[in-house]
């Protein structure tokens, strides 16, 4: 009896449907023909919204930074690309990506990209403030400042009212750490839910309000409605006025003073007002440098559990600098620095003056006013190598631009004249050097 021809078919679609990698493919006018229940996972789209659209339309990204459009365009394989952009639940996400071309008979006719999800490593590596492993607590918080002690107890008071919140604060202020604490002395058993406003659209909202009503309980912290258009504001107190009786807790923080914001029409007066229920201002790190030294032991403590490293204090210079330095970023910007400066450590138990790098020597050595001549000598007064030199430039410039927009990616990325992804993807790339 002669073998019978079996139907692979059932068999690849079974195998894309239950892989652990997203799956897209295109043709070659970009049109959408694969795209498997992973990469919906990733991604929040369903295959009929893709078919008849472009890429660049349901993708906030731009042209050169979409790994399926450069595959097509070139006919070479893109591998191990990472790629950070927004999806459709609001969301920032980081995959990396193998993606090939497609040729039949020697002519290109589609791509196809591998995605696997490593938005969650990301976080953990440069997600600044949201490195520990267990729940935010009151208890866990380092800070000694009179003004810290105050806001954590009236957030402890608001955790037992259960009333709507409003964090009000510079970027890397803390205010999702004070938020987290709230939600699980509010409520432990609930989720935890960030929306993230500079990145949400109508369809997200729109979501959430269906989302909302089958909440038992938990936290929805609207981080930066500051941000949000304002007819996505009016869609925002709606949802929840709506639910503001029941047992969810909700938070917002916005960068600025609300007054002002009100003032100049980037805050809708009715939202303010639902959330202002009670308010807590978080003061600049400049204002409290009393809390630097404590943190600091918190991350060397939480450096020496991770690692097994023996890092355990800064010399007296290096304390020096830190104090006198204005600390434009914040918390944030004080973590990032020492997630710089532990990833340069091999056995070392202090950290000393060699260890800082040059941008921020040159940053705190004129109080923040850095001149691009400090980048041309290294410690021995000699021309550094060019690239070097061009990687130091890069990242003063940078920071420079993050500091004069306090941390806001998306308005230095502005002023930049690059996009936020861009922006975000020249941090990492450098972070990693």
């Amino acid at each position: 009896m002669a073998n019978e021809k079996v139907n692979l078919t059932p068999f690849y679609q079974f195998a894309g449907e239950h892989v652990a990698v997203g799956i897209h493919a295109v043709d070659a006018k970009g049109k959408t023909i694969i795209y498997n229940s992973k990469m919906k996972e990733i991604e929040g789209f369903d295959f009929e919204e893709l078919v008849d659209r472009s890429l660049l339309e349901m993708f906030r990204f731009e042209q050169q930074e979409s790994t399926l459009l450069k595959v097509l365009q070139s006919g070479t394989p893109v591998l191990n690309s990472k790629q950070t952009y927004w999806n459709r639940k609001g969301q920032e996400i980081t995959t990396i990506n193998d993606t090939y071309p497609i040729f039949s008979d020697e002519k290109l006719i589609g791509a196809i990209e591998l995605s696997r999800d490593v938005t969650t490593l990301e976080k953990v590596v440069y997600q600044p403030l949201k490195k520990y492993e267990e729940p935010i607590t009151f208890s866990s918080i380092t800070a000694i400042s009179s003004s810290m002690k105050k806001v954590i107890e009236t957030a402890e008071k608001a955790a037992k009212a259960k009333l709507p919140v409003l964090l009000i604060g510079e970027s890397g202020t803390g205010k999702e750490l004070i938020a987290e604490a709230i939600h699980w002395a509010a409520s432990a058993g609930g989720p935890f839910y960030t929306l993230f406003c500079h990145g949400t659209d109508q369809h997200l909202l729109t979501q959430l309000a269906l989302d909302v009503p089958n909440m038992v309980g938990g936290t929805i912290y609207c981080e930066r409605i500051d941000l949000l258009p304002l007819h996505l504001q009016a869609q925002l107190l709606q949802m929840a006025e709506q639910q503001s009786g029941d047992s969810i807790c909700f938070i917002a923080s916005v960068g600025e003073d609300p007054v002002e914001l009100i003032g100049t029409g980037k805050l809708l007066k009715e939202l303010y007002y639902f959330f202002s229920a009670m308010t807590i201002p978080l003061e600049p790190l400049r204002k409290r440098k009393e809390d630097i030294f404590p943190f600091i032991a918190d991350y060397f403590s939480r450096h020496r559990m991770k690692f097994g490293s023996i890092v355990t204090k800064l010399d007296d210079e290096v304390s020096r600098l830190f104090q006198e330095y204005d600390w434009p970023g914040n918390l944030k910007e004080l973590e990032l620095l020492l997630d710089e400066i532990t990833s340069m450590l091999t056995t070392q138990e202090t950290v000393t003056l060699d260890l800082l790098p040059q941008y921020f020597k040159a940053k705190s050595k004129h109080s923040g006013k850095v001149s691009p001549e400090d980048f041309l000598v290294n410690s021995a007064k000699e021309l550094l190598p060019l690239e070097d030199y061009l990687f130091e430039a890069e990242m003063y410039y940078l920071q420079k631009a993050l500091d004069m927009y306090h941390g806001n990616v998306t308005k230095a990325a502005n002023a930049l004249g690059m996009s936020r992804q861009n922006l975000q993807y020249r941090l990492r790339k450098i972070k990693k050097k």
